[in-house]
């Protein structure tokens, strides 16, 4: 690709307020301000045909459900593989945590290496980590070697939770994420609730390692399709990395420029000349006279040699948590994820001690959960699109990413109420076709809101979205590490009916932090943004 002008490919910055292709307005002036989302590229991804985005689409919701469906397709043989391995309760526990723990915090590696090198060499990376880990469990006879492999399929698999919902926001205008993100999160929730369905089936007809066998296959589809369907959708222009990285190039031969009085372009350099910015605090194009056309002299991306602090994946995920809305929709996440996974591992728990059940039938009670969150993740998404749409025309056409948001109100009331039905459903030992009732309950309300603040997360931090998502991953999978190693106690302790109370209560306290950002986030975004120019 040819290398774009200083004029045309990094005079961006993030827009103050969040805006669609029809609120930019153009500007005569140098100074004109750029929303990074829509600078012109090469083959732009979000003029792709509708079959092209279809397909991206499918393949990056089919690695997030294989991803998901690894999280807990071993726990209906985790007796199996106790005895065959020789292995204490204590470390069949600990494949489960280093599972958890390393898909949600080593994202932040996918997420770097996804706006430097683009989506697609990411993705086929870890897919290939995610066939060799899958072949080395299956073939494992020891429970060292299955925590140190369940460890590396969780980096392999963790790449398409980290950055699909990017490549998303790369083909999809902010209007349409709604939905999109509703079809494409419905997948990974398809994952956890067939995983147990799968895994007591598979073991009890193959044994256990079948279980790993089927996930090899899965990852094996999973990166082919990665190889020969998908086409990348990064553009470096549209990638604050990329164009801060450029920015200091453009400002080191600036001073060289200065020193040796010489131009590139042959104009003489003002005295009152100021360095260049970074991308991320820099709020206006570069004068670049009009009679100046690109020339070979002109630095663009393709000059571009990046440093280690391009690549160092904690500075943006610092950057994410100095915005406090950020941090507490990623709290809210969190605690909606920690919940989730508290609620599957107990309920399996009661089922099989207070009902009798086995592997399969506790599978298919579990599958109301996932049934419900995959209605509200499509319905909640589309909910979404529509609210901000209205909210749009009323605001008279202009949109700011807190109006994504409002939606989320609407299941607000019904998720808390759900869990307290569900608690004493299960502690006074009622029908299990009443706990069915509130699974689905819960799973379409929690999933509702999930699908809101995690399109709200993508909407307010444009050109950092794979960051966002990556620092969302991190809390979520760090919360899920938290709630499961408590849960059973506090089980024990408390009952289903006081360990669901106190989870509703927690939900109210998620929704109060959901409603503050709703009202105070754009204030917040604005005195960051200041804040961030200013220094």
């Amino acid at each position: 690709m040819t290398s774009p002008t200083v004029a045309n490919a990094c005079p961006v910055s993030e827009p103050t307020t969040l805006r669609q292709d029809a609120d930019i307005e153009s500007s005569t002036s140098a100074a004109s301000i750029i929303d990074i989302e829509h600078v012109p590229v090469n083959d732009d991804p979000r003029q792709w045909s509708s079959a092209r985005k279809t397909t991206t689409l499918c393949i990056v919701s089919l690695a997030t459900m294989v991803s998901a469906l690894a999280s807990n397709i071993q726990n209906p043989s985790n007796s199996a593989i106790e005895a065959d391995l020789h292995a204490t309760s204590s470390q069949i526990s600990w494949t489960l945590a280093a599972f958890l723990i390393i898909q949600g915090n080593f994202p932040l590696i996918w997420s770097a290496a996804s706006e430097i090198k683009g989506r697609k060499p990411v993705y086929l990376v870890a897919s290939a980590l995610f066939v060799v880990g899958s072949v080395a469990l299956a073939l494992s006879n020891t429970i060292e070697v299955m925590i140190g492999m369940r460890a590396l399929q969780a980096a392999g698999s963790c790449a398409a939770m980290a950055i699909s919902a990017a490549t998303l926001a790369d083909i999809y205008d902010t209007h349409e994420r709604g939905s999109t993100m509703g079809i494409f999160f419905a997948a990974p929730l398809l994952g956890p609730a067939l995983g147990p369905i799968l895994g007591g089936s598979l073991s009890q007809a193959l044994g256990w390692r079948a279980c790993f066998y089927f996930l090899l296959v899965c990852s094996a589809v999973v990166l082919l399709s990665f190889l020969i369907l998908f086409k990348d959708t990064y553009r470096r222009e549209r990638s604050l990395t990329y164009c801060s990285a450029l920015q200091r190039l453009l400002a080191s031969k600036e001073r060289v420029r200065s020193t040796n009085t010489s131009t590139i372009t042959g104009s003489e350099p003002s005295k009152d000349q100021t360095p260049v910015k970074d991308v991320e605090k820099q709020l206006q194009s570069p004068d670049v006279p009009d009679n100046i056309s690109a020339v070979t002299s002109t630095p663009g991306l393709d000059d571009v040699k990046l440093s280690f602090k391009d690549i160092n994946p904690f500075p943006p995920y610092f950057r994410i948590l100095s915005r406090k809305n950020n941090v507490l929709i990623l709290i809210a996440n969190g605690l909606i994820f920690g919940f989730s996974y508290s609620l599957s591992y107990t309920c399996s728990l009661t089922l099989a001690d207070r009902y009798n059940y086995d592997a399969f039938s506790t599978g298919l009670v579990l599958l109301c959960l996932g049934i419900g969150s995959i209605a509200g993740s499509v319905i909640g998404g589309r909910w979404s699109d529509r609210v901000l749409a209205k909210m749009v025309e009323a605001n008279g056409g202009k949109c700011y990413a807190e109006m994504r948001l409002e939606s989320s109100k609407l299941a607000m009331l019904w998720a808390p109420l759900s869990v307290i039905g569900y608690a004493w459903a299960c502690e006074k030992h009622a029908s299990v076709a009443v706990i069915c009732v509130m699974l689905v309950l819960i799973g379409f309300t929690s999933i509702w809101m999930y699908t809101c603040t995690l399109a709200y997360l993508v909407d307010a931090n444009p050109g950092r979205s794979c960051s966002a998502v990556a620092a969302n991953s991190s809390f979520r999978g760090s919360m899920a590490f938290v709630s499961i190693m408590v849960a059973v106690p506090l089980q024990n302790a408390l009952g289903d009916g006081g360990l669901y109370s106190v989870w509703a209560g927690i939900l109210i306290v998620t929704e109060l932090l959901v409603i503050l950002v709703l009202r105070k986030g754009e204030s917040w975004r604005k005195e960051s943004e200041e804040h961030e120019f200013t220094c």
